[in-house]
């Protein structure tokens, strides 16, 4: 099925300009200052760290910065239940989960608080779309992602939050029947309309490539690349998944192919996604790529964590000694 689309992919575009879609979207833009929340039982760190005991980065520090930025996917509420604080930078949270687009917005204030309490930044978060709300196929329901895109990025603007996502298998699968070449334009044509949006709001959407046995759109890194090119987007970039290049087998080389177009990485195991240092892979090949593009701003742990509090210690040392020796700061 790739082969079949990645054939047909017509030359770049021209930047698409704003269409009636999205000046009906922004009038969904409301502001609502987020209320107050209960201390979280991490609130401490939050107060030490204003007292100049703990360093907290800022959702902004990554770029430029002299080590890459270390974190891992999690909410609030989770790392409220860890007996100790996490040596990383910062946490990703869950689009769908934590931002809860399709909610109102007191619902979201409790957990916009939580965040500002816990004492780490969240500036990415993932999965932007629920599985029932198509990006591709006949029964894309465009007034509904209007509606969904413009809560999204506003309480992303909200909270600092300056990165979203684009990976949910579930609302891009193509379905059984459908034209490959279709449903990649339809994503493309997705990406350019969120592209303005996000672009008003401070926030950047990675397309991020899934691998062949979740999903059957964009599955590699080059295709990602030519998502990206073709939504021609200054909000739109991609980003690199190693835990995903390593099920489809794709080589590191092709990292340095698209360099400059990254701007956020995940990474985890092959075998059960499983955290870095639990079987022994090598991600060196793939960090020296990244490193060779000059890369240098974040990177995310997205395993499926099977004794959280036990292994995130083993997890992040793992990665800083791999990171180490792939020719970044320690």
């Amino acid at each position: 099925m790739q082969a079949r689309y990645q054939a047909t992919l017509q030359p770049e575009q021209g930047r698409v300009t704003k269409s009636h879609r999205q000046q009906r979207c922004k009038r969904f833009f409301q502001t609502h200052p987020a209320r107050s929340a209960p201390p979280s039982p991490l609130a401490s760190w939050a107060t030490r760290a204003q007292a100049g005991v703990l360093s907290v980065p800022s959702a902004a520090t990554s770029v430029g910065s002299v080590h890459m930025q270390i974190g891992f996917c999690t909410d609030p509420a989770t790392l409220a239940t860890l007996p100790f604080r996490p040596e990383c930078d910062f946490i990703e949270g869950h689009v769908v989960n934590f931002l809860a687009p399709e909610a109102p917005d007191s619902d979201f204030a409790p957990r916009a608080g939580a965040l500002r309490a816990c004492g780490f930044p969240m500036p990415a978060a993932n999965v932007l779309l629920p599985a029932a709300l198509k990006c591709s196929g006949p029964d894309i329901d465009y007034a509904r992602l209007d509606r969904y895109a413009a809560t999204v990025f506003r309480r992303a603007k909200e909270i600092g939050m300056t990165l979203i996502v684009f990976g949910s298998a579930g609302a891009r699968m193509v379905p059984e029947g459908f034209s490959p070449t279709k449903a990649f334009e339809q994503y493309v044509d997705i990406l350019r309309q969120f592209g303005p949006l996000a672009e008003e709001n401070g926030v950047t959407i990675v397309v991020e490539p899934l691998n062949r046995g979740e999903c059957n759109l964009v599955n590699t890194i080059l295709e990602g690349a030519e998502a990206v090119r073709r939504a021609n987007s200054p909000a739109v970039k991609l980003l690199i998944d190693i835990f995903h290049m390593l099920r489809n087998g794709e080589s590191p080389d092709d990292i340095v192919k698209v360099g400059p177009l990254i701007r956020h990485a995940h990474l985890a195991e092959n075998k059960d996604r499983a955290a870095p240092g639990t079987h022994g892979d090598n991600f060196r090949p793939f960090l020296r790529a990244l490193h060779r593009t000059g890369y240098n701003d974040r990177i995310a742990l997205e395993p499926i964590w099977t004794d959280l509090p036990n292994q995130l210690p083993g997890a992040l040392r793992a990665l800083r000694q791999q990171l180490a020796d792939s020719g970044y700061s320690s």
